[in-house]
């Protein structure tokens, strides 16, 4: 017995040792995973916020060709209204897919600059359907489209808490 008392610090110095081992280890597991967890869905937002841009863009550059046909803009293809409708409405038809993702799994402010972004596409489509010649209206729309697809990716960025990018503005010379 006395033997047994002897060793007894060692054993419970094994068995605290393994069992701090043990919960060392599951934290750690658990700290992965969390970590694992969330860059996973960090990569799914990241897909369907770019998914929702790219769509959204599409209805953009039609409205410029468009507007290029009408005298409004000055994009160097130029496509008639009656050509683009159709193009148009599956572009739209493309939004909405991927705005219903953005809604499940979008923060609360992308989804809400995503909203101030395509309703001023959907003011732009508008003004295209009237058949409107005023190029210093589109001129406005535009910079506020610019505007609105800027505040958009602000927030993605701050969402994803990546870095500053670029403003998307591009100065080209003139012709």
């Amino acid at each position: 017995m006395s033997e047994f008392i002897q060793q007894l610090p060692a054993l419970l110095g094994v068995i605290v040792g393994a069992l701090g081992s043990y919960l060392a280890i599951t934290r750690g597991d658990r700290a992965r995973f969390r970590r694992e967890e969330a860059a996973r869905w960090d990569e799914r937002r990241l897909a369907i916020y770019s998914d929702y841009a790219r769509s959204l863009k599409k209805s953009v550059t039609l409205t410029y060709r468009v507007a290029a046909h009408l005298g409004n803009d000055p994009h160097p293809h130029p496509m008639s209204p009656e050509e683009a409708a159709p193009h148009l409405a599956a572009a739209a038809d493309g939004r909405d897919p991927s705005g219903e993702a953005l809604l499940m799994l979008g923060t609360a402010d992308v989804v809400e600059r995503a909203r101030a972004w395509v309703v001023v596409v959907m003011e732009m489509e508008a003004f295209l359907r009237e058949r409107s010649r005023d190029p210093e209206t589109w001129s406005g729309l535009l910079h506020r489209q610019r505007t609105a697809r800027e505040g958009y990716y602000e927030a993605v960025r701050r969402d994803l808490a990546l870095p500053p990018g670029h403003t998307g503005e591009w100065n080209l010379p003139s012709a």
